[in-house]
């Protein structure tokens, strides 16, 4: 009997301790991302993953459009010139095949102008591939670069000027840097 009266009140007193808390200070988003090893890594990955997700991850949100803007005129410029070289082609199959009904007719007569414009085409089709792994790759460098310099400590202790002077003997001006250094 007196165990069991005397485990509820254990229980409940239990309840009643209360432990000695830390205070801690709240950190920011920004705070708890500088001081983390990880960030440029997660940053890049992110990125990595969708384009412009980096760059969301680390708070620079205003990147994004020029990171899509980038992609986005190289996918259209792959897409136009995959569209004109598949035009030139077929024109020259036609004309191989003895059909002279092609949309290029009045315009290109010679079945050799077709091929070249066919390369032509082909050439900046394949840069304009070029450009969508170059963009998709700067992207990625841009956000584990921005997650880096992120973590570089910057003081205003030291601050570089430039400085105009004229010369008191002649119509010159001395040109200079003049460097603050703040101990």
């Amino acid at each position: 009997m007196k165990t069991k009266v005397f485990i509820p009140i254990l229980i409940l007193l239990n309840f009643q301790v209360f432990a000695q808390q830390l205070t801690q200070e709240k950190k920011t988003r920004k705070q708890k991302l500088i001081e983390s090893p990880l960030t440029p890594s997660k940053a890049a990955f992110y990125s990595a993953v969708l384009p412009g997700l980096g760059q969301i991850y680390m708070g620079k949100t205003w990147k994004v459009p020029f990171v899509y803007a980038a992609i986005g005129a190289s996918v259209y410029g792959y897409v136009h010139n995959q569209r004109e070289m598949d035009r030139y082609r077929t024109a020259y199959k036609r004309r191989n095949n003895g059909y002279r009904d092609d949309e290029f007719i009045k315009l290109i007569p010679n079945k050799s102008k077709l091929l070249e414009g066919m390369k032509f085409h082909k050439n900046y089709r394949d840069m304009s591939f070029l450009f969508i792994l170059g963009t998709y790759m700067l992207n990625i460098l841009d956000a584990n670069v921005s997650a880096h310099l992120m973590q570089f400590n910057v003081k205003e202790n030291l601050s570089i000027k430039p400085k105009f002077e004229p010369d008191l003997y002649s119509t010159d001006t001395n040109i200079g840097l003049k460097v603050f250094v703040k101990l």
